[in-house]
């Protein structure tokens, strides 16, 4: 039972929630250093960034250290990290724009689910394996989309094409997540409507 609470304790000074802190630090810095051109630097940040993204999972789960805080600063961290990349590389043309709104489309659909759950008093849907998946192999694409920059072009040749792979698998594990989410509320209200009918019928009867 100890460790049930310290896995949804309320503790705020831990490592992982640093980490995650950390990482929300670095989403400005990140985003001046695309855009003023220095590639290494904004791959070496984005590239850490993405460690410390697996690292405070790993830590949290090793040392008993999940909070109710962490469960909002990493995703917050992921997504804003996310939008920063995609916006720092589509305004200096490393990717196209049409990365960018289908990536933001996916999370502000979800984002729109959230006065649904809440006039049923549900808070937001917790981050599934899937997600998180789709969540890695994003933040790993980006890193891999700014080395070409970086490298000689024979080692470019073979680093963008893996890049892209990245891509495109983040995008298919973040809206096939999406889908889930989507069923996920749909089930929820759902529920709570038989819920609420099945009261209001008991109440008739009483």
């Amino acid at each position: 039972m100890a460790e049930s609470n310290l896995q949804l304790s309320d503790r705020v000074l831990t490592w992982p929630n640093a980490l995650s802190g950390l990482r929300l630090l670095l989403v400005p810095v990140f985003l001046w250093l695309i855009l003023i051109d220095q590639n290494l630097l904004a791959f070496a940040v984005l590239a850490f960034s993405s460690f410390t993204d697996w690292l405070d999972g790993f830590l949290a789960r090793k040392l008993n250290q999940m909070s109710r805080l962490g469960q909002l600063l990493d995703p917050a961290a992921d997504r804003l990290f996310i939008l920063a990349s995609l916006i720092g590389l589509a305004m200096t043309e490393k990717v196209p724009w049409w990365l960018v709104v289908v990536v933001v489309a996916r999370d502000l659909l979800l984002f729109f689910t959230l006065p649904f759950l809440a006039q049923v008093g549900h808070g937001p849907l917790p981050v599934n394996y899937t997600g998180k998946a789709g969540t890695f192999a994003l933040l790993y694409a980006f890193p891999l989309l700014l080395l070409p920059e970086v490298l000689p072009e024979q080692a470019a040749v073979i680093v963008y094409p893996i890049a892209w792979a990245f891509a495109f698998w983040g995008i298919w594990l973040y809206w096939w997540t999406c889908g889930l989410y989507l069923l996920q509320v749909y089930n929820i209200r759902k529920s709570a409507r038989s819920s609420s009918g099945i009261l209001l019928s008991e109440e008739e009867r009483n």
